[in-house]
């Protein structure tokens, strides 16, 4: 097993290094915050000429560091360990388990020579928290499990073995460092029940775990297809139980999502240039958890292929939408659906996910969406077969999944 670098994130903590704003490490539980904090970053500044005694490191959930969960006694720390007017490297792992810890970032933000980086557990430390106590002081960092190709730098595989491990056991790195399957599977099992969802029923005072449980599986069943609370109350319904409201099921949606477990993705409309506010889809942050609460059945390729694009585009950035096109002919509209629209800057991509185009009808059946679009910006279809990049006769780009996600600039061939 290779060391797991990260190397995308650190350069983001370089990027973001002495910016006078708080470095939020946000990210699903498990996906390797504490891990970038220190070694990553540690040894990254001590390389560039940091002096150790300028790096203050504390890990806030370590019984010998109870004290410091008191902001004053954090807070006192701190500046007792300041002994000059150098710049100083804060590093505290698990902040939110610091009372008040508003109060001591911002008390930190106004010395000069403080440079603060913080992580924090999903369910107590929201990036919608950040958004709200410290709009325009903290820049986040938003850490993902391994794509693919951090996968397949950390793994001595090739590439289809690595596939078939990555769309069945996720890139968690504490799973990716198991060494068999049952380990994978029981360090799954346990994680999702012990630290997700026990940290999602704890910070919202859940009192149906199983109703939560049941909220889950639904989600994870229907990944990349269109829902909302709505039907999915119908589906929990369908199962013969009544006890649970819209209301709550929409809440519990709302949870998973906080704590980064999901993603809900909007549907754009084109041409109308506005959002369509339901139904919408949802994917899974990582298919491993996904696939344990469904005991590792319904693994339709063609889904799980299309939820790893999406991550994909995330991890590099982009803002993805599902884009919906309305056609007209005489009093007949058709509307189609792109499965993602991807923006950044002013950069766009329209694109297709299918298992494969080898027939003409599949064809025309995946470009169709893309044609009626009716801008310039590039349209791509990704496939799961292994080929050689080509443009079909609508110039529209036919793409490898593994040449996607192992070439992070695959989408400007």
């Amino acid at each position: 097993m290779k060391e797991i670098k990260r190397e995308q994130y650190l350069e983001e903590l370089i990027a973001a290094r002495e910016n006078k704003l708080i470095k939020v490490i946000t990210g699903i539980r498990r996906s390797g915050k504490s891990y970038l904090l220190d070694p990553i970053f540690k040894n990254y500044l001590i390389e560039s000429g940091v002096k150790e005694n300028h790096i203050i490191k504390l890990d806030l959930d370590l019984i010998e560091n109870h004290k410091y969960k008191d902001p004053m006694e954090l807070f006192n720390f701190v500046m007792t360990q300041v002994k000059d007017k150098d710049m100083y490297y804060i590093l505290l792992d698990e902040i939110q388990l610091v009372t008040n810890f508003e109060e001591v970032l911002n008390s930190f933000l106004k010395k000069p020579n403080l440079d603060v980086y913080v992580t924090g557990s999903n369910s107590k430390f929201l990036s919608s928290d950040i958004a709200t106590e410290f709009r325009g002081r903290s820049t986040e960092i938003k850490i993902y499990p391994l794509s693919f190709k951090e996968f397949m730098e950390a793994k001595d595989l090739s590439e289809e073995k690595a596939w078939k491990e990555y769309i069945l056991y996720g890139g968690l790195p504490p799973v990716v460092l198991q060494t068999d399957d049952k380990q994978k599977r029981e360090y799954l099992a346990g994680l999702f029940e012990t630290t997700y969802l026990k940290d999602i029923i704890e910070r919202n005072d859940i009192k149906r775990k199983d109703g939560l449980d049941a909220i889950v599986n639904i989600l994870a069943s229907s990944i990349g297809s269109l829902t909302n609370p709505s039907n999915i109350y119908k589906t929990y319904l369908s199962k013969g139980d009544k006890d649970i409201s819209l209301n709550t099921i929409t809440s519990y949606i709302e949870y998973l999502e906080n704590a980064f477990l999901i993603k809900k993705v909007e549907r754009y409309d084109v041409k109308g240039r506005k959002y369509i506010i339901t139904p919408v889809k949802y994917y899974f942050t990582d298919l491993g958890l996904r696939n344990i609460k469904l005991n590792f059945r319904q693994q339709e390729e063609n889904h799980i292929m299309e939820n790893i694009i999406y991550n994909e585009l995330l991890i590099r950035g982009y803002n993805v939408d599902v884009g919906v096109v309305e056609t007209r002919n005489k009093d007949k509209r058709t509307y189609y659906e792109i499965d993602f629209v991807c923006n950044m800057a002013s950069n766009r991509y329209y694109i297709q996910s299918a298992l494969n185009i080898d027939d003409p009808e599949k064809n025309i059946q995946e470009s169709r969406p893309l044609n009626c679009v009716g801008d310039n910006f590039k349209k791509i279809i990704i496939v799961k077969e292994d080929i050689n990049a080509w443009h079909n006769e609508d110039g529209i780009l036919i793409l490898g999944i593994k040449e996607f996600l192992l070439n992070k600039n695959s989408l400007e061939l």
